[in-house]
């Protein structure tokens, strides 16, 4: 049976999206919804919404401000710069900076520009830097000096522009804004033309670049636009009249999460985003007293990490209404503690992926307290959910299989990879996410297992072959296991076992993985085996029998 919240949800988006709704819900050419009213562009989304709100307040970093307009007009001037250093329509125009008000703007510019933004993972090494910047081949670099210099050491043939982004913004960006010129038109961009480039791990390891339309991602951004306007409609028919909305940032923007659910939304719902550099709780909470944080979303180790902190109780936290986790599977055991601890808030878990422009599905307030362990029914009406069986067959309520999710947010493909697209993609158009699942009989998914040897580390994507491969780049190692073992702090980490050759010590080991990986994929244990490890019929290792050996 439907719960109550789930009833009048409904009733409110069919009002929403009904005749003489504020929202008109059209079909593209696959049948999939798409919003009719609003830009399907995301210059067009920009320049509507940064219109609407115009002087409110944006975007906060430290003692810098802006409003709307003043982001409108600032990626004005730099997206004429671009244009001046010979960037046109379809040009990959890398960005590769921590979380600062350069990033927002160079991202807003360069799609101005008609360019394709590529998120760089400012987390990676120069080795895996130098991967993706070789498959996307930008012709342009935005990065703050620190990433600019990682890119120098391996990939010094990509033009880069290195942004002092500690000093003001006007000034940080100067050298790109000097040469432009205003009177120069801006390309006209259309819903089909590529927009962005973001990068998934693979099993193989090696990243893929994900390629996104305008479509697509303005889809993807009105589809939590709607989910918020139907809860704040619920709010205010009960007389509860939410407060301004500011969010943290505090997750990297070159995560789809930070960017399509965090960034882009907040500029379509005119929510304030203060800005982190880097995750850090206690500065988290500091922030969320000063600047009367509402939304706070994260990896769930973000949330655990609040709640756990020594300084907690010295602050007001009583401006927060919502907590929402993704990224990574949320304990159960946290969503009562959270209920708990920030007795004002809501906890909420959204599901989706990088390959959806992170849509798929929802789980909130009373909702997610009475189905903790369940990620929630179909972020309707943009997202269609199916249980996927032998040959994509769709599976009834309770039976398991391969988690589908078809959206007009989905990739266009993935770059330079027409297998890897093939095999995404179903013949009626669901994404295989590689997550095993079942729906039950409101609807509701709840994930059982991942069908690739992925590894979620507080949100991170690690591909176990991709350690693995390392681990045996190592002389001494004869054999190696990589698999993911629950933490609960992270959900997820890595631990490696090994069987070694010639005396391989534990701090050899260490060491040679920690010159050769991010530190986020480095084992967090490492097991030594006297005995070869074991075998499959196929002759490959048991990965399984070890994880249910060692993983708890």
């Amino acid at each position: 049976m439907p719960s109550e919240l789930d009833r009048r949800y409904d009733e409110v988006l069919a009002e929403l999206t009904g005749p003489g709704g504020r929202l008109t819900i059209e079909r593209d050419e696959r049948g999939r919804a798409i919003v009719g009213n609003l830009p399907a562009t995301l210059p067009g989304l920009f320049k509507a919404f940064c219109a609407l709100h115009g002087d409110a307040e944006a975007l906060v970093a430290g003692d810098e401000r802006f409003s709307f307009a003043d982001l409108d007009q600032i990626s004005e001037q730099l997206a004429h710069g671009l244009i001046a250093r010979g960037i046109g329509k379809g040009d990959h125009v890398g960005i590769a900076m921590r979380n600062c008000p350069a990033w927002v703007v160079s991202y807003m510019a360069t799609l101005k520009a008609g360019g394709i933004a590529t998120l760089i993972n400012g987390w990676w090494e120069a080795h895996e830097m130098e991967h993706a910047l070789a498959l996307t081949e930008p012709k342009l670099i935005i990065a703050d000096d620190r990433r600019a210099r990682r890119i120098a050491e391996r990939c010094d043939r990509f033009q880069t522009i290195g942004v002092p982004v500690d000093q003001p913004l006007g000034e940080a960006l100067a050298e790109l804004t000097s040469a432009g010129d205003a009177q120069e038109p801006l390309p006209e961009i259309s819903p089909d033309d590529d927009a962005t480039l973001l990068f998934t791990s693979g099993s193989t390891g090696n990243c893929k670049a994900a390629l996104s339309t305008h479509r697509a991602v303005t889809t993807g951004t009105y589809c939590y636009a709607t989910g918020l306007m139907v809860l704040r409609a619920i709010l205010e028919s009960e007389g509860r009249p939410p407060p301004t909305p500011r969010t943290l940032v505090n997750v990297p923007l070159f995560h789809v999460t930070g960017e399509v659910p965090v960034m882009l939304n907040s500029l379509v719902i005119g929510r304030c985003m203060v800005m982190m550099p880097k995750w850090d709780a206690g500065e988290a909470l500091r922030l969320i007293e000063k600047e009367c944080i509402t939304y706070f979303v994260g990896v769930p180790t973000m949330s655990l990490e609040l709640m756990s902190h020594p300084d907690r109780g010295k602050y007001d936290l009583s401006s927060l209404r919502d907590i929402t986790a993704g990224g990574a599977p949320r304990p159960v055991s946290h969503v009562d503690r959270l209920r708990e601890e920030f007795p004002g808030a809501q906890p909420a878990l959204g599901y989706g992926l990088t390959e959806s422009n992170a849509v798929g599905a929802i789980n909130f307030w009373s909702n997610y307290a009475a189905k903790p362990g369940s990620t929630g029914r179909a972020a309707r009406p943009f997202v269609e959910l199916a249980i996927l069986g032998q040959d994509d067959r769709h599976l009834p309520s309770g039976e398991i299989g391969e988690v589908g999710i078809r959206t007009a947010a989905t990739i266009k493909e993935y770059w330079d990879a027409p297998d890897a697209t093939t095999d995404l993609i179903t013949d009626d158009g669901y994404v295989r996410t590689g997550d095993i699942g079942y729906l039950d009989g409101d609807g509701y998914l709840f994930i059982v297992d991942r069908k690739k040897d992925i590894i979620i580390r507080g949100g991170e994507n690690i591909s176990a072959a991709e350690v693995e491969a390392v681990c045996y780049a190592c002389p001494k190692v004869g054999e190696a296991s990589v698999f993911g073992a629950p933490d609960e702090r992270l959900g997820e980490v890595p631990i490696a076992v090994i069987h070694s050759r010639e005396g391989l010590t534990e701090d050899e080991l260490q060491h040679f993985l920690e010159v050769r990986l991010a530190k986020f994929k480095v084992p967090s244990r490492l097991i030594f085996s006297a005995d070869p490890l074991p075998r499959l019929g196929t002759g490959k290792i048991d990965r399984q029998s070890l994880k249910a050996q060692y993983a708890r």
